[in-house]
């Protein structure tokens, strides 16, 4: 026996990213979260997941057997990552008067209610923004409770331990925090472009700021109306990208911040076309995840990676 075992992670954890078009997973070495130690990826066949709501369970069941079989991942410990049409980030004021160690359970008496948001039973979580005689504010992330435990049920039904969930802006944005490629005083737009979906984010001292989920076919239908041979396919996108960089400078800051950066990563087969395209369209700087830090792993399995990152002590529970 090694002695040395003894002070090593009894556990190890996976981390999962599920979505429309693929399963992926990334592990990384025990205690160095920048170390990808395993990865692994499976298609899914259309019709099974669509934006991000699984339509067919079964089958989706016995593709994800497969894949903790091939990884040899029965009963690993998993993160996993919360569809993004799920997720609801926003600013929200609280009363002044309210005390840190009550936030929680305030939120949870008024969501739905006093504090308004598009689906019943959510399951949140909160960072305080602000906290002052004056004010209090938290940014509050929301999903709807039983979208979230149809994910966690599915990975315990085969043989997973779900242990944590997370959003994918956090997740994208961590590696480009631990790549050292941001500053507290930047105003960062995250675009993830994927196969099936864009999603983009604002971020305010590393901190999300508004999200918008666009469904990829959607924008690929409109566009088949039009002549290819002359319009960019995602043409529609940009502008929606150019409408939330507006947004965030006039609605969020009134006129007195703007982006001044654009991080852009995905696994979309024509990313580098995307990201010449915004770079000749934005006048900010747009960035990919930086070559030292990419070479790590393959650009498909960054998302899992970020999620890999995640801090906090769920290694340990």
């Amino acid at each position: 026996m090694n002695m040395f075992t003894l002070f090593q992670p009894r556990h190890k954890v996976a981390n999962l990213v599920i979505k429309d078009h693929v399963i992926r997973y990334v592990e990384t070495k025990p205690n160095d979260p920048l170390s990808v130690h395993k990865w692994g990826e499976h298609h899914l066949p259309k019709g099974i997941i669509h934006d991000g709501k699984i339509i067919d369970r079964e089958t989706l069941e016995m593709i994800l057997e497969e894949c903790v079989d091939e990884w040899k991942l029965e009963k690993r410990r998993i993160r996993f990552i919360v569809p993004d049409p799920f997720v609801i980030i926003r600013r929200i004021p609280l009363p002044a008067d309210l005390e840190e160690d009550e936030i929680r359970s305030y939120l949870f008496m008024e969501l739905g209610t006093t504090i308004p948001l598009p689906f019943d039973n959510p399951v949140f979580d909160y960072i305080v923004l602000e906290k002052t005689q004056e004010a209090t504010a938290v940014l509050l992330f929301a999903a709807p409770e039983d979208s979230v435990l149809s994910y966690a049920q599915l990975l315990e039904d085969v043989k997973l331990r779900p242990i944590a969930a997370d959003v994918s802006p956090l997740c994208a944005y961590r590696l480009f925090y631990m790549a050292d490629q941001v500053k507290k005083d930047d105003h960062i737009l995250l675009i993830q472009f994927d196969q099936s979906s864009v999603n983009v984010s604002a971020f305010d001292e590393h901190k999300p700021v508004f999200m918008r989920h666009l469904l990829l076919e959607q924008y690929e239908e409109i566009n088949m109306e039009k002549d290819q041979q002359l319009v960019d396919p995602f043409e529609d996108i940009y502008k929606e990208m150019e409408r939330m960089m507006s947004f965030y400078s006039f609605s969020i800051h009134q006129g007195k911040q703007q982006i001044t950066r654009v991080f852009l990563m995905g696994d979309h087969p024509r990313l580098s076309h995307i990201y010449q395209a915004l770079q000749e369209r934005l006048d900010v700087p747009v960035e990919q995840l930086s070559a030292a830090m990419a070479s790590a792993v393959d650009a498909r399995y960054h998302l899992a990676w970020g999620l890999g990152l995640k801090e906090g002590n769920d290694d340990d529970r």
